[in-house]
């Protein structure tokens, strides 16, 4: 199985604050992972290391490496601009830009220079049929994104992230604020998304990690204390913590 991102050693210190410990895995390019664990215990701020969001946040400091592409992405010759647009975000709550459902998707190919407007057409189209919103806002593409329902809206912000043609899309809880009816959606999304994409995310929703992921890495105060593959963990866990908190017995 190919490798995506082969993290080693990597320690997160927030000032005198240390935030993850010794953090080790292999993620796998087509598969969903999916980060579980107690709040508090180091799931988004690890994430946030895979498109190094956490540089601006002040006093943050990185040791380790993550090798993507035979590059660290923390080494001085890694493009930030160019990991961002191949590693996409998608935030725990829905964040349509102030604008039109088409000006959502088209804005990071403009702002990457594209003007030509048959090709953000396809785009924005392409972008919305592999989110399953197309159908649903075809005839009001020029409406305010703000008008979407939290659902919608969050299956407009993968399409914006879609529309950069990333090779991996993050995601940091992002159904914690939606209803059943609309996580049912983006799980069956991630399920589809993974032929084209990587998907890393992170849940406090055991159950749909059981769902939706391949590979499952357990977070505790800061360290991993187990990863495998979702069945195994769900069933036949190594770690005594690992078990405690599939079956409630903690977090």
């Amino acid at each position: 199985m190919e490798t995506c991102f082969d993290v080693k050693n990597i320690d997160l210190f927030y000032g005198d604050k240390q935030a993850l410990k010794d953090v080790n895995m292999e993620i796998y390019k087509n598969r969903v992972t999916a980060f579980i664990g107690p709040s508090g215990c180091g799931k988004s701020t690890f994430i946030r290391c895979l498109n190094r969001m956490n540089d601006l946040i002040e006093g943050c400091k990185v040791s380790g490496e993550i090798i993507k592409d035979g590059l660290d992405i923390y080494s001085p010759k890694q493009d930030i601009v160019d990991l961002r647009t191949r590693v996409g975000m998608v935030f725990q709550k829905p964040n349509p830009f102030p604008m039109s459902i088409y000006d959502n998707i088209a804005y990071g190919p403009r702002c990457q220079g594209l003007k030509d407007k048959k090709k953000l057409d396809e785009i924005v189209t392409t972008s919305l049929k592999q989110v399953a919103l197309y159908d649903e806002v075809a005839d009001r593409l020029g409406d305010s994104a703000i008008g979407l329902s939290g659902g919608q809206q969050q299956r407009l912000c993968i399409a914006r992230c879609i529309a950069m043609s990333p090779e991996v899309i993050l995601m940091d809880e992002p159904t914690s604020a939606l209803d059943p009816i609309s996580t049912s959606k983006i799980e069956d999304l991630c399920l589809e998304l993974k032929k084209d994409y990587t998907i890393v995310i992170v849940t406090h929703n055991m159950q749909q990690a059981a769902r939706i992921s391949d590979y499952t890495a357990f977070f505790l105060l800061g360290e991993v204390v187990e990863m495998d593959e979702t069945d195994t963990i769900f069933s036949h866990p190594k770690d005594k913590r690992t078990e405690n908190y599939i079956t409630g017995r903690f977090g």
